[in-house]
């Protein structure tokens, strides 16, 4: 009888026991809720784990990890050209479906509220649009660069040109007005220097910059991260081109280490 008394009284114990932490964790979740905006992080920036330093992306980007950053293909096969465009057309499918969102036509010579979102332009990319294969049918395939989202994050751009930019992208700045410099300058070239010649014939749409006015990033509903497109219009056929892509501002760290690659993103071409 004394047993069954003492078992009893365990049960209940650990009854209420549960019953108060279940009370005390339901108190803590409700408080760590209260604190947590659905709109913005609570850390931001220098305070957050992504920090300031947007990374740089690009598209195709093969789903099999054997193939690693290469966009190998031979554009007498029809299938290996769908295969490319496939992915291409999934990437692109938020910027073809923009109905019912809240979108205006931003330029540089118009002011413009924090949390508007521009419209990105799929008939900006010209001649790398899908109605055009994005190039890969006629040998001159596009690639897509955007920086990764950055909540609250604004570019700090260059009032000059960079000592260490491209002598290319340092002419085109100077030939640009000084309202339509305010943009995140992108630049191709060969990995560490490699295949300069190769990269005389490359063309960016719209333009060769991510524009100021698409930020900052505010989780704005509708909200697309701005691209631009880049036409490779004489690769090498049967030889591997080794493409580094960069972002320009003055607050994009860059390094073009493997290990800590920042600012930048390197890919591979292989035309047969």
């Amino acid at each position: 009888m004394e047993k069954n008394r003492t078992f009893g009284q365990l049960f209940l114990f650990y009854v209420i026991f549960y019953i108060i932490l279940a009370i005390l964790f339901a108190i803590c979740m409700q408080g760590l809720l209260a604190s947590v905006d659905d709109y913005k992080p609570k850390w931001q920036l220098e305070e957050s784990l992504i920090g300031t330093n947007p990374g740089l992306g690009f598209r195709p980007l093969s789903e099999q990890t054997e193939r690693g950053s290469v966009i190998e293909f031979d554009n007498k096969k029809p299938a290996e050209i769908e295969y490319w465009t496939g992915l291409l057309d999934d990437f692109l499918k938020d910027y073809k479906q923009t109905e019912g969102r809240k979108m205006k036509h931003c330029d540089y010579n118009q002011s413009r509220n924090p949390n508007d979102v521009c419209v990105v332009d799929e008939n900006q990319f010209g001649p790398c649009s899908s109605a055009n294969g994005y190039g890969y049918r006629v040998g001159k395939p596009c690639i897509f660069l955007k920086l990764n989202k950055i909540y609250g994050w604004v570019p700090e751009i260059y009032d000059t040109p960079a000592l260490n930019m491209p002598d290319d992208l340092q002419h085109l700045f100077n030939q640009t007005s000084e309202v339509e410099r305010q943009k995140i300058w992108i630049s191709c070239n060969g990995h560490y220097g490699k295949d300069k010649e190769q990269f005389q014939n490359i063309s960016y749409y719209p333009s060769q910059g991510i524009p100021t006015y698409y930020y900052p990033y505010l989780n704005q509903p509708g909200y697309l991260s701005p691209i631009v497109a880049v036409q490779f219009n004489s690769p090498p056929i049967g030889s591997m081109l080794d493409v580094e892509c960069r972002a320009w501002a003055k607050n994009i760290i860059y390094s073009g280490s493997i290990r800590d690659r920042m600012g930048s993103v390197t890919f591979q071409f292989l035309m047969d």
